[in-house]
């Protein structure tokens, strides 16, 4: 005897549902197999409590109850208490890895999103609200476990509201679920404000980094590809994010812009605001001037943008290679321009890292503030014969530095 199978998430099968001209079921090329039935075994995670016993004594059946008020993201040696170990986390089911491995690193130990959680929402939004806070962060938080019907119920609200009924089957990308949940649904204000000069402010929830491939970036880090990416599109922030979520240059099966990108744990976003003080790249006064043709000049400063006081800015472009540059004024708050003040750094902290990995996502959180504070989280870690491979086109999310 035979069980005919169509896997979900890899095209690691041998056909498409037929075999020797006969027609048994119907999936995608590769999804196909046929197992005899004695090599089959029922899948641990998702037998009932009187099927198999539970891995740890602490899920119980309260695991599903919901989980009302407020409760704070963990931080510290309470994280690892609570979040390390089998059975931790968010269960993984039917291809929601990129909303697990989401859902973790925006709440398990950060509390920057929790405005989400409570802002006034209407039904049908409300139930949605509800059952992210109730079942699925609070309980996170509260328990370290959050079952895997719990994230089906916020699927299938999801595909209700949005009329995607893939949202229960198939994996998606972070940004769709993010956007959907965030701006169509909960009605958050954007995260992100954008502007090109002379034009209006956009907003959005998410930033994809696009630039030119760079022959001399060989392994670059996150602060380099956001600055190429900034002056390639004329973009300028118009005020500091208070969550600042970064998607890396896309990549094809064939094809990878670079073989790593290195995390900036911290972001200096300063050279970034559009009317926010900056620093004379050559003597360190306060910045009057831009010029982006000095983008490239690594003989001036390592770093990518340039901006210089008059003086500087006059003594730079004497040189004949830079004669035809033409610099730009700087936006200068007053108070700078009375009194010289020490030029602030506008700087965010890496807290969490998406990333994918053989069509399966996972996540990387900070914990703590110790510089080895970091947790790796994957929803679907029990699965066997599994093997590490690249990971690819991560996603990177920042948040506000705050001082010591």
């Amino acid at each position: 005897m035979f069980y005919f199978l169509a896997l979900q998430e890899e095209d690691k099968g041998c056909n498409d549902g037929s075999w020797c001209g006969q027609r048994y079921f119907f999936c995608p090329p590769r999804r196909g197999l046929f197992v005899k039935l004695k090599a089959c075994q029922p899948d641990t995670r998702f037998l009932s409590s009187g099927d198999f016993p539970p891995k740890s004594p602490k899920h119980s059946k309260d695991d599903d109850r919901r989980v009302p008020g407020k409760v704070p993201p963990l931080q510290g040696a309470a994280a690892v208490d609570i979040l390390e170990g089998d059975m931790k986390g968010i269960q993984g089911h039917c291809n929601s890895c990129y909303m697990d491995a989401a859902l973790f690193s925006l709440f398990s130990c950060s509390s920057v999103l929790d405005s989400l959680l409570f802002k006034p929402s209407t039904l049908p939004d409300g139930k949605i609200q509800e059952t992210l806070r109730e079942k699925i962060v609070n309980p996170l938080r509260k328990n370290g476990f959050v079952s895997a019907d719990s994230v089906m119920t916020l699927r299938c609200q999801l595909k209700e509201e949005s009329q995607c009924p893939s949202f229960t089957t198939s994996e998606k990308d972070p940004e769709e679920f993010l956007n959907l949940i965030m701006h169509r649904i909960l009605g958050a204000d954007p995260l992100l404000k954008l502007q090109c000069e002379g034009q209006r402010v956009q907003e959005c929830y998410c930033y994809q980094i696009f630039i030119e491939k760079q022959q001399e970036m060989t392994v670059p880090n996150v602060q380099q590809l956001l600055e190429q990416s900034f002056h390639h599109s004329g973009l300028k922030l118009a005020e500091v994010p208070s969550c600042f979520i970064i998607q890396m240059p896309r990549f094809g099966k064939e094809y990878k812009m670079f073989s790593k990108i290195v995390p900036s744990l911290e972001l200096d976003i300063t050279d970034l605001l559009s009317d926010g003080p900056r620093e004379c790249v050559v003597c360190g006064n306060l910045a009057t001037h831009e010029c982006a043709e000095c983008f490239k000049d690594v003989i001036l400063s390592d770093h990518g943008l340039k901006q210089y006081c008059l003086v500087c800015c006059k003594q730079v472009h004497s040189h004949r290679k830079r004669k035809g540059h033409r610099p730009v004024p700087l936006k200068i708050p007053e108070g700078f321009l009375k009194t010289p003040n020490k030029i602030p750094r506008e700087t965010l902290e890496l807290f969490a890292v998406l990333s994918i990995e053989t069509s399966h996502y996972v996540s990387f959180v900070k914990y703590g503030t110790e510089k080895g504070s970091w947790m790796f989280f994957d929803s679907m870690a029990d699965r066997f014969g599994e093997h590490p491979v690249d990971q690819t086109e991560p996603v990177l999310i920042y948040t506000e530095l705050l001082p010591d």
